[in-house]
């Protein structure tokens, strides 16, 4: 039995990790920032200029990095089994979605994107990009799924690897997968 996938929406940005210790100071969008009309480029501006399927960019005033997870709105989840976060980005249900996943993370055929390496002091947070680590846990309305699931990720410094593939005409895959920086392979 699999264990249920803690998903995460956005409101129409990049999904984003951001280590437990830095969210205090990840602003996410504010009405200063430069994609809300202001001369101040926040921490939701870099995260929406990230183009590759992942990037890292900085947390506030350096105080720490945040893993990007691409410019989509697609929901997405974290794997622990396999250290990735898994995008839908098409799918019939998630049953056939996280078996698509398992069957990419598993072929050594799957092509790669390497996206940078990623440092963190231990556990994170996925969630909206747009979204300011002091206001998690607040309440929307229409909140449809949850806006933050936990990473439990030991401290270390992590190859980042992305693909984004077609498993099967009606089943897209959008993996991020975190790598021990000094592992040459899965």
């Amino acid at each position: 039995m699999s264990v249920p996938l803690e998903w995460v929406e956005s409101m129409g940005g990049p999904l984003v990790v951001v280590p437990v210790s830095a969210l205090p100071a990840w602003s996410g969008g504010t009405m200063s920032g430069i994609l809300m009309g202001g001369d101040v480029l926040d921490d939701y501006d870099r995260a929406m200029a990230v183009d590759d399927l992942a990037g890292i960019v900085s947390v506030g005033g350096g105080a720490g990095r945040a893993l990007v997870l691409g410019d989509g709105p697609d929901p997405g989840c974290y794997l622990p089994e396999h250290r990735a976060f898994l995008r839908w980005c098409g799918a019939e249900s998630e049953s056939r979605l996280r078996s698509a996943a398992e069957e990419v993370l598993a072929d050594p055929a799957t092509s790669w994107d390497e996206c940078g390496t990623w440092v963190t002091d231990g556990p994170a947070v996925l969630m909206d990009a747009a979204v300011p680590g002091t206001e998690l846990d607040t309440a929307y309305p229409d909140e449809g799924m949850p806006e933050q699931a936990p990473v439990p990720l030991p401290p270390g410094r992590w190859r980042v690897r992305a693909t984004q593939t077609e498993a099967d005409p009606e089943t897209w895959v959008g993996l991020v997968q975190l790598l021990p920086a000094d592992s040459a392979d899965a």
